[in-house]
């Protein structure tokens, strides 16, 4: 009976391999940042608006393929609700973090691993990417900016890839 579960084992190693780049994959720390979507006005906690709830849709069907396993946000509406659309196509919990300290994040990130999204402000967001090792680029148009993606990903060694990509469509409004 033991030489049967033996053979068994042997057969689904060799016909079945474990694959070993994707468990490595799913161990790799890699960090989506984006900054919140448009929101109805200037107040301190505002709404998410219409447009700011389609570029948060859209935003969950870009990284629909991404296999998202942590979701990060500031405690405020229009980051919340810019996460909420992810959060639930992965059935995630949102973690909210504290944007006064960002240190303190980056050091708890960049210690963990799998694949998260952090939703921050035009401030933070490219702020965190730097203190994470990334290249953050220009600094966000706090009025009209709200497509900008960050992909950082490090390696064995802690070296850390930035990749900036643009999502949705650049909504205008017309006030």
């Amino acid at each position: 009976m033991l030489k049967k579960y033996s053979l068994i084992a042997v057969l689904l190693i060799y016909v079945f391999p474990l694959d070993a780049q994707n468990l490595a994959e799913k161990n790799q720390l890699t960090i989506f940042l984006v900054r919140h979507a448009e929101k109805v006005d200037n107040r301190r906690d505002p709404e998410l608006s219409e447009i700011g709830k389609q570029r948060a849709a859209e935003l969950s069907k870009t990284l629909i393929s991404s296999d998202i396993q942590f979701i990060h946000s500031t405690d405020y509406i229009r980051t919340v609700n810019t996460a909420k659309p992810t959060a639930q196509l992965f059935d995630l919990e949102i973690e909210i973090y504290n944007p006064d300290n960002l240190k303190s994040f980056a050091r708890k990130l960049k210690k963990s691993s799998g694949r998260h999204l952090v939703v921050g402000h035009s401030n933070t967001t490219p702020e965190l990417v730097e203190l994470l090792g990334g290249n953050p680029g220009s600094p966000i148009v706090e009025d009209n900016e709200y497509d900008r993606l960050y992909i950082l990903t490090f390696d064995k060694k802690g070296k850390v890839n930035t990749v900036l990509l643009r999502y949705g469509e650049k909504f205008i409004s017309i006030e």
